[in-house]
Protein backbone atom coordinates (compact mmCIF):
# COMPACT_ATOMS: atom_id res chain seq x y z
CA UNK A 1 0.00 0.00 0.00
CA UNK A 2 1.33 3.26 -1.28
CA UNK A 3 -0.19 5.04 1.90
CA UNK A 4 1.07 2.24 4.50
CA UNK A 5 5.00 2.55 2.77
CA UNK A 6 4.60 6.59 3.44
CA UNK A 7 3.60 6.55 6.96
CA UNK A 8 6.38 3.60 7.90
CA UNK A 9 9.03 5.98 6.82
CA UNK A 10 7.67 8.02 9.54
CA UNK A 11 8.22 6.43 13.16
CA UNK A 12 6.45 8.17 15.06
CA UNK A 13 3.21 7.29 13.41
CA UNK A 14 4.82 3.37 12.57
CA UNK A 15 1.38 1.93 14.16
CA UNK A 16 -0.99 3.34 11.65
CA UNK A 17 -1.21 1.23 8.78
CA UNK A 18 -2.33 -1.40 11.37
CA UNK A 19 -5.18 0.72 13.13
CA UNK A 20 -6.51 2.16 9.54
CA UNK A 21 -6.72 -2.17 8.48
CA UNK A 22 -8.43 -2.44 12.19
CA UNK A 23 -11.05 0.16 12.22
CA UNK A 24 -11.56 0.55 8.18
CA UNK A 25 -12.94 -3.05 8.49
CA UNK A 26 -16.29 -1.68 10.54
CA UNK A 27 -18.83 0.60 8.64
CA UNK A 28 -19.64 3.86 10.24
CA UNK A 29 -22.74 4.18 12.66
CA UNK A 30 -24.90 6.93 11.21
CA UNK A 31 -26.77 8.72 13.83
CA UNK A 32 -30.19 10.60 12.91
CA UNK A 33 -31.14 14.63 14.25
CA UNK A 34 -33.79 12.99 16.53
CA UNK A 35 -31.25 10.69 18.23
CA UNK A 36 -28.62 13.45 18.52
CA UNK A 37 -31.59 15.39 20.08
CA UNK A 38 -32.51 12.89 22.49
CA UNK A 39 -29.13 12.04 23.63
CA UNK A 40 -28.02 15.69 24.36
CA UNK A 41 -31.51 16.88 25.96
CA UNK A 42 -32.73 14.11 28.17
CA UNK A 43 -30.28 11.29 28.40
CA UNK A 44 -26.92 13.09 27.80
CA UNK A 45 -24.19 10.49 29.76
CA UNK A 46 -20.86 11.32 29.19
CA UNK A 47 -19.40 8.38 29.86
CA UNK A 48 -21.85 6.72 27.02
CA UNK A 49 -20.87 9.28 24.33
CA UNK A 50 -17.10 8.32 25.60
CA UNK A 51 -17.78 4.52 24.82
CA UNK A 52 -19.23 5.27 21.61
CA UNK A 53 -16.74 8.31 20.30
CA UNK A 54 -13.96 6.18 20.86
CA UNK A 55 -14.89 3.50 18.85
CA UNK A 56 -16.40 5.61 16.00
CA UNK A 57 -14.11 8.35 15.58
CA UNK A 58 -11.61 6.15 14.75
CA UNK A 59 -13.88 3.89 12.49
CA UNK A 60 -14.99 6.82 10.59
CA UNK A 61 -11.22 8.24 10.22
CA UNK A 62 -9.84 4.64 9.30
CA UNK A 63 -12.60 3.96 6.80
CA UNK A 64 -11.34 7.42 4.97
CA UNK A 65 -7.98 7.00 5.26
CA UNK A 66 -8.23 3.64 3.41
CA UNK A 67 -9.27 5.69 0.36
CA UNK A 68 -6.70 8.17 0.49
CA UNK A 69 -3.97 5.17 -0.94
CA UNK A 70 -6.29 5.26 -4.38
CA UNK A 71 -5.28 9.35 -4.97
CA UNK A 72 -2.45 9.62 -7.74
CA UNK A 73 0.48 8.74 -6.17
CA UNK A 74 1.62 12.67 -7.56
CA UNK A 75 -1.03 14.24 -5.82
CA UNK A 76 0.17 11.84 -2.49
CA UNK A 77 3.62 13.62 -2.93
CA UNK A 78 2.36 16.61 -2.93
CA UNK A 79 3.56 18.33 0.22
CA UNK A 80 -0.17 19.44 0.91
CA UNK A 81 -0.85 15.79 1.12
CA UNK A 82 2.15 15.18 3.09
CA UNK A 83 0.81 17.01 5.61
CA UNK A 84 -2.70 16.32 5.67
CA UNK A 85 -1.62 12.37 6.12
CA UNK A 86 0.01 13.38 9.06
CA UNK A 87 -2.76 14.76 10.75
CA UNK A 88 -4.87 12.50 10.07
CA UNK A 89 -2.50 10.20 11.21
CA UNK A 90 -1.78 11.57 14.62
CA UNK A 91 -5.52 11.77 15.48
CA UNK A 92 -6.42 8.24 15.01
CA UNK A 93 -3.53 7.62 17.35
CA UNK A 94 -4.74 9.94 20.03
CA UNK A 95 -7.91 8.36 19.63
CA UNK A 96 -7.35 5.01 20.13
CA UNK A 97 -4.76 5.52 23.61
CA UNK A 98 -8.47 5.80 24.99
CA UNK A 99 -9.86 2.04 23.58
CA UNK A 100 -8.41 0.66 26.82
CA UNK A 101 -9.42 3.62 29.43
CA UNK A 102 -11.99 3.33 32.37
CA UNK A 103 -14.79 5.02 31.35
CA UNK A 104 -15.88 5.68 34.87
CA UNK A 105 -12.70 7.55 35.54
CA UNK A 106 -13.78 11.27 35.50
CA UNK A 107 -9.97 12.26 34.66
CA UNK A 108 -10.47 9.99 31.15
CA UNK A 109 -13.42 11.89 30.24
CA UNK A 110 -11.83 15.43 31.20
CA UNK A 111 -8.76 14.28 28.90
CA UNK A 112 -10.94 12.95 26.11
CA UNK A 113 -12.79 16.19 25.97
CA UNK A 114 -9.29 17.97 25.86
CA UNK A 115 -8.33 15.43 23.25
CA UNK A 116 -11.12 15.68 20.69
CA UNK A 117 -10.54 19.52 21.24
CA UNK A 118 -7.13 19.70 19.63
CA UNK A 119 -8.29 16.89 17.24
CA UNK A 120 -10.92 19.31 15.95
CA UNK A 121 -8.44 22.40 15.91
CA UNK A 122 -5.80 19.91 14.03
CA UNK A 123 -8.00 19.48 11.48
CA UNK A 124 -9.08 23.13 11.19
CA UNK A 125 -7.43 23.80 7.63
CA UNK A 126 -8.19 20.69 6.18
CA UNK A 127 -10.27 22.38 3.19
CA UNK A 128 -7.68 24.64 1.83
CA UNK A 129 -5.04 22.81 2.37
CA UNK A 130 -6.77 19.24 0.36
CA UNK A 131 -7.56 21.93 -2.21
CA UNK A 132 -3.58 23.66 -1.79
CA UNK A 133 -2.59 19.88 -3.00
CA UNK A 134 -5.08 19.61 -5.90
CA UNK A 135 -3.92 22.72 -7.22
CA UNK A 136 -0.44 21.39 -6.80
CA UNK A 137 -1.07 18.50 -8.85
CA UNK A 138 -3.07 20.52 -11.63
CA UNK A 139 -0.37 22.78 -12.11
CA UNK A 140 2.20 20.35 -12.35
CA UNK A 141 0.10 17.36 -14.47
CA UNK A 142 -2.45 18.87 -15.64
CA UNK A 143 -6.18 16.75 -15.27
CA UNK A 144 -7.39 14.41 -17.28
CA UNK A 145 -11.03 12.77 -17.58
CA UNK A 146 -10.08 9.23 -15.17
CA UNK A 147 -8.11 11.32 -12.65
CA UNK A 148 -10.59 13.69 -12.33
CA UNK A 149 -13.63 11.21 -11.76
CA UNK A 150 -11.43 9.62 -9.18
CA UNK A 151 -10.68 13.21 -7.21
CA UNK A 152 -13.91 14.28 -7.49
CA UNK A 153 -15.72 10.66 -6.47
CA UNK A 154 -13.03 10.94 -3.31
CA UNK A 155 -13.10 14.21 -2.59
CA UNK A 156 -17.01 14.37 -2.12
CA UNK A 157 -16.21 11.54 0.13
CA UNK A 158 -13.46 13.22 2.07
CA UNK A 159 -14.95 16.16 2.83
CA UNK A 160 -18.11 14.63 3.68
CA UNK A 161 -16.33 12.10 6.41
CA UNK A 162 -14.70 15.75 7.52
CA UNK A 163 -17.94 16.91 8.29
CA UNK A 164 -19.49 13.93 10.17
CA UNK A 165 -16.31 13.65 12.38
CA UNK A 166 -16.62 17.01 13.76
CA UNK A 167 -20.37 16.54 13.92
CA UNK A 168 -19.75 14.65 16.74
CA UNK A 169 -16.46 15.69 18.23
CA UNK A 170 -19.14 19.41 18.25
CA UNK A 171 -21.46 17.47 19.73
CA UNK A 172 -19.63 15.75 23.12
CA UNK A 173 -17.44 19.22 23.23
CA UNK A 174 -20.45 21.20 23.55
CA UNK A 175 -22.72 19.13 25.81
CA UNK A 176 -19.77 18.12 28.47
CA UNK A 177 -17.72 21.08 28.31
CA UNK A 178 -20.01 22.39 31.61
CA UNK A 179 -20.89 25.67 30.16
CA UNK A 180 -24.07 26.57 28.02
CA UNK A 181 -23.49 29.71 25.04
CA UNK A 182 -25.51 32.70 26.17
CA UNK A 183 -26.25 33.49 23.26
CA UNK A 184 -27.95 30.26 21.80
CA UNK A 185 -29.41 28.45 25.42
CA UNK A 186 -31.72 26.14 24.25
CA UNK A 187 -29.15 24.89 21.45
CA UNK A 188 -28.28 21.18 21.92
CA UNK A 189 -24.65 20.99 21.15
CA UNK A 190 -24.10 22.38 17.46
CA UNK A 191 -27.95 21.83 16.77
CA UNK A 192 -31.06 24.14 17.15
CA UNK A 193 -34.35 22.13 18.02
CA UNK A 194 -36.00 25.17 16.38
CA UNK A 195 -34.00 26.54 13.41
CA UNK A 196 -35.66 29.74 12.53
CA UNK A 197 -35.14 29.48 8.98
CA UNK A 198 -36.03 32.78 7.92
CA UNK A 199 -33.53 34.17 10.50
CA UNK A 200 -30.89 32.11 9.20
CA UNK A 201 -31.42 33.28 5.78
CA UNK A 202 -31.47 36.63 6.92
CA UNK A 203 -28.22 36.42 8.93
CA UNK A 204 -26.54 35.11 5.62
CA UNK A 205 -27.78 37.76 3.84
CA UNK A 206 -26.58 39.96 5.94
CA UNK A 207 -23.18 39.17 6.01
CA UNK A 208 -23.05 38.40 2.53
CA UNK A 209 -24.37 41.89 1.90
CA UNK A 210 -21.84 43.56 3.99
CA UNK A 211 -18.98 42.10 1.79
CA UNK A 212 -20.90 42.72 -1.58
CA UNK A 213 -20.82 46.62 -0.78
CA UNK A 214 -17.07 46.43 0.63
CA UNK A 215 -15.93 45.37 -3.05
CA UNK A 216 -18.76 46.92 -5.26
CA UNK A 217 -19.74 49.14 -3.82
CA UNK A 218 -23.63 48.49 -4.05
CA UNK A 219 -26.00 45.27 -3.43
CA UNK A 220 -29.39 43.79 -4.41
CA UNK A 221 -32.00 44.19 -1.98
CA UNK A 222 -33.92 40.68 -0.53
CA UNK A 223 -37.46 39.47 -0.55
CA UNK A 224 -38.32 36.58 1.24
CA UNK A 225 -41.86 34.50 1.48
CA UNK A 226 -42.87 31.54 3.61
CA UNK A 227 -45.04 29.47 2.67
CA UNK A 228 -45.87 26.11 4.83
CA UNK A 229 -48.96 23.40 4.22
CA UNK A 230 -51.63 23.73 6.85
CA UNK A 231 -53.88 20.48 7.40
CA UNK A 232 -57.15 20.91 8.60
CA UNK A 233 -60.59 18.66 8.32
CA UNK A 234 -63.13 19.10 6.39
CA UNK A 235 -66.38 17.53 5.23
CA UNK A 236 -66.13 15.26 1.94
CA UNK A 237 -68.61 17.19 -0.37
CA UNK A 238 -70.01 13.83 -1.21
CA UNK A 239 -70.56 12.42 1.44
CA UNK A 240 -71.73 14.48 5.10
CA UNK A 241 -70.31 11.63 7.25
CA UNK A 242 -66.83 11.36 5.94
CA UNK A 243 -64.51 13.45 7.31
CA UNK A 244 -61.16 14.76 4.33
CA UNK A 245 -57.73 16.23 4.91
CA UNK A 246 -57.40 18.69 2.93
CA UNK A 247 -54.04 20.37 2.85
CA UNK A 248 -53.16 23.77 0.55
CA UNK A 249 -50.22 26.15 0.80
CA UNK A 250 -50.77 29.39 2.78
CA UNK A 251 -48.43 32.09 3.00
CA UNK A 252 -47.53 32.82 6.86
CA UNK A 253 -45.76 35.62 7.18
CA UNK A 254 -46.45 36.18 11.19
CA UNK A 255 -45.55 32.33 11.88
CA UNK A 256 -41.74 31.49 11.56
CA UNK A 257 -41.05 28.15 9.74
CA UNK A 258 -39.05 26.07 12.51
CA UNK A 259 -37.16 22.74 12.41
CA UNK A 260 -34.30 21.08 13.90
CA UNK A 261 -31.06 21.51 11.95
CA UNK A 262 -27.98 22.78 12.82
CA UNK A 263 -27.65 26.95 12.21
CA UNK A 264 -24.30 27.03 10.93
CA UNK A 265 -24.73 24.16 8.49
CA UNK A 266 -27.72 26.34 6.53
CA UNK A 267 -25.94 29.38 7.60
CA UNK A 268 -22.89 27.92 5.27
CA UNK A 269 -25.02 26.82 2.57
CA UNK A 270 -27.17 30.29 2.04
CA UNK A 271 -24.02 32.66 2.36
CA UNK A 272 -22.29 30.58 -0.39
CA UNK A 273 -25.45 30.87 -2.44
CA UNK A 274 -26.27 34.76 -1.96
CA UNK A 275 -22.32 35.04 -2.60
CA UNK A 276 -22.67 34.09 -5.78
CA UNK A 277 -26.04 35.29 -6.41
CA UNK A 278 -25.24 38.69 -5.27
CA UNK A 279 -21.95 38.63 -7.33
CA UNK A 280 -23.75 38.12 -10.77
CA UNK A 281 -26.67 40.34 -10.08
CA UNK A 282 -24.44 43.15 -9.95
CA UNK A 283 -21.46 42.28 -12.98
CA UNK A 284 -24.85 41.58 -14.93
CA UNK A 285 -26.13 44.83 -14.23
CA UNK A 286 -23.39 46.92 -13.52
CA UNK A 287 -24.84 49.62 -16.22
CA UNK A 288 -27.93 49.56 -15.23
CA UNK A 289 -29.62 52.38 -11.92
CA UNK A 290 -31.52 49.51 -9.54
CA UNK A 291 -30.44 46.06 -9.21
CA UNK A 292 -33.23 42.94 -9.66
CA UNK A 293 -33.56 41.81 -5.77
CA UNK A 294 -32.50 38.36 -4.64
CA UNK A 295 -35.89 36.47 -4.11
CA UNK A 296 -36.10 33.49 -1.51
CA UNK A 297 -38.78 31.44 -1.26
CA UNK A 298 -38.73 29.28 1.92
CA UNK A 299 -41.69 26.15 2.14
CA UNK A 300 -42.26 23.40 4.74
CA UNK A 301 -44.40 20.38 3.68
CA UNK A 302 -44.79 16.81 5.00
CA UNK A 303 -41.13 15.75 3.98
CA UNK A 304 -39.07 19.01 2.83
CA UNK A 305 -38.20 21.80 4.13
CA UNK A 306 -37.39 23.85 0.73
CA UNK A 307 -35.40 27.09 0.43
CA UNK A 308 -34.98 28.75 -3.19
CA UNK A 309 -32.77 31.25 -4.08
CA UNK A 310 -33.70 33.27 -7.16
CA UNK A 311 -31.75 35.86 -8.90
CA UNK A 312 -31.20 37.40 -12.09
CA UNK A 313 -27.81 37.53 -12.51
CA UNK A 314 -27.81 36.64 -16.56
CA UNK A 315 -27.56 32.45 -15.53
CA UNK A 316 -24.82 30.52 -16.79
CA UNK A 317 -24.86 27.63 -19.60
CA UNK A 318 -26.29 24.41 -18.93
CA UNK A 319 -22.58 23.00 -19.53
CA UNK A 320 -21.21 24.40 -16.92
CA UNK A 321 -23.21 23.93 -14.31
CA UNK A 322 -21.99 20.52 -13.61
CA UNK A 323 -18.60 22.04 -13.36
CA UNK A 324 -19.85 24.89 -10.85
CA UNK A 325 -19.70 21.43 -7.95
CA UNK A 326 -16.49 20.33 -9.73
CA UNK A 327 -12.88 20.25 -7.53
CA UNK A 328 -10.95 19.87 -10.20
CA UNK A 329 -12.57 22.36 -13.00
CA UNK A 330 -12.50 25.50 -10.38
CA UNK A 331 -11.58 28.54 -12.58
CA UNK A 332 -11.45 30.49 -9.01
CA UNK A 333 -7.94 32.03 -8.49
CA UNK A 334 -5.62 30.43 -5.85
CA UNK A 335 -6.41 32.30 -2.49
CA UNK A 336 -3.10 30.71 -1.05
CA UNK A 337 -1.66 33.85 -3.37
CA UNK A 338 -3.52 36.89 -2.58
CA UNK A 339 -1.98 38.93 -0.07
CA UNK A 340 -5.38 41.33 0.67
CA UNK A 341 -8.34 38.92 1.08
CA UNK A 342 -10.41 41.99 0.60
CA UNK A 343 -9.08 42.14 -2.81
CA UNK A 344 -11.41 39.45 -3.56
CA UNK A 345 -14.36 38.81 -0.40
CA UNK A 346 -16.17 37.00 -3.22
CA UNK A 347 -13.82 34.32 -4.36
CA UNK A 348 -11.96 31.85 -2.81
CA UNK A 349 -10.76 27.72 -3.93
CA UNK A 350 -14.27 27.40 -5.64
CA UNK A 351 -15.02 24.85 -3.20
CA UNK A 352 -17.81 26.83 -1.61
CA UNK A 353 -20.69 25.27 -3.92
CA UNK A 354 -19.40 21.51 -3.81
CA UNK A 355 -19.24 21.49 0.00
CA UNK A 356 -22.02 23.45 0.45
CA UNK A 357 -23.61 20.79 -1.31
CA UNK A 358 -22.76 18.31 0.91
CA UNK A 359 -23.92 19.98 4.05
CA UNK A 360 -27.17 19.93 2.47
CA UNK A 361 -26.80 15.66 1.48
CA UNK A 362 -25.22 15.09 4.75
CA UNK A 363 -28.55 14.95 6.81
CA UNK A 364 -29.95 13.62 3.45
CA UNK A 365 -30.99 16.69 1.81
CA UNK A 366 -29.94 17.90 -1.43
CA UNK A 367 -28.49 21.65 -3.32
CA UNK A 368 -29.51 21.84 -6.71
CA UNK A 369 -28.70 25.28 -9.35
CA UNK A 370 -31.33 25.78 -12.13
CA UNK A 371 -30.41 28.66 -14.95
CA UNK A 372 -31.70 30.64 -17.46
CA UNK A 373 -28.74 31.90 -19.48
CA UNK A 374 -29.13 35.10 -20.55
CA UNK A 375 -31.77 35.78 -17.01
CA UNK A 376 -30.80 34.02 -14.03
CA UNK A 377 -30.21 31.06 -11.62
CA UNK A 378 -32.42 29.94 -9.21
CA UNK A 379 -30.75 27.18 -6.47
CA UNK A 380 -32.77 25.09 -4.30
CA UNK A 381 -31.83 23.50 -0.73
CA UNK A 382 -34.15 21.02 0.31
CA UNK A 383 -33.43 19.39 4.12
CA UNK A 384 -36.12 16.72 5.61
CA UNK A 385 -38.33 18.11 7.78
CA UNK A 386 -38.41 15.42 10.20
CA UNK A 387 -35.60 15.37 12.47
CA UNK A 388 -36.16 11.17 12.39
CA UNK A 389 -35.65 11.37 8.74
CA UNK A 390 -32.65 13.48 9.14
CA UNK A 391 -29.99 10.89 8.95
CA UNK A 392 -26.52 11.20 7.97
CA UNK A 393 -25.26 10.06 4.98
CA UNK A 394 -21.74 8.59 5.57
CA UNK A 395 -18.86 7.08 3.27
CA UNK A 396 -18.09 3.34 3.68
CA UNK A 397 -14.77 1.67 2.29
CA UNK A 398 -15.81 -1.51 0.53
CA UNK A 399 -15.96 -3.15 -2.97
CA UNK A 400 -18.40 -1.10 -4.66
CA UNK A 401 -16.48 2.13 -3.39
CA UNK A 402 -12.85 0.13 -4.37
CA UNK A 403 -14.57 -0.06 -8.30
CA UNK A 404 -14.93 3.54 -8.33
CA UNK A 405 -11.46 4.04 -8.07
CA UNK A 406 -10.51 1.49 -11.19
CA UNK A 407 -12.54 3.09 -13.39
CA UNK A 408 -10.41 3.45 -16.65
CA UNK A 409 -11.28 5.63 -19.29
CA UNK A 410 -13.29 4.14 -21.98
CA UNK A 411 -14.88 5.57 -25.44
CA UNK A 412 -18.28 7.20 -25.00
CA UNK A 413 -20.96 5.47 -25.96
CA UNK A 414 -22.80 8.42 -27.22
CA UNK A 415 -21.47 10.00 -30.24
CA UNK A 416 -19.96 13.66 -30.17
CA UNK A 417 -21.96 16.69 -31.86
CA UNK A 418 -19.66 17.40 -34.77
CA UNK A 419 -20.70 20.80 -37.53
CA UNK A 420 -20.65 18.45 -40.23
CA UNK A 421 -22.32 15.54 -40.74
CA UNK A 422 -21.01 12.60 -41.95
CA UNK A 423 -20.74 10.69 -45.11
CA UNK A 424 -22.54 7.36 -44.47
CA UNK A 425 -22.31 6.44 -47.55
CA UNK A 426 -18.69 6.03 -47.50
Amino acid sequence: MKFAQFLLKNGSVAGIPKHVERFSKFSPSPLSMKQFIDFGSANACEKTSFVFLRQELPVRLANIMKEIDFLPDKLLGTPSLKLLISWYSQSLLELVEFLEEDPYDKDVLSNFTKTLVNVRNRHNNVVPTMAQGVVEYKEAFGVDPVTNQNVQYFLDRFYMSRISTRMLMNQHTLIFDGSVNPAHPKHIGSIDPTCDVSEVVKDAYETAKMLCEQYYLTSPEMEITQLKHIHILSECLFCCMINAVVCFPAKNPGQPLHIVYVPSHLYHMLFELFKNAMRATVETHEMSPTLPPIKVRVALGTEDLTIKMSDRGGGVPLRKIERLFSYMYSTAPNPVHVDNARNAPLAGFGYGLPISRLYAKYFQGDLQLYSMEGYGTSAVIYLKALSSESVERLPVFNKSALRHYQTTSEADDWCMPSKDPKKLGK
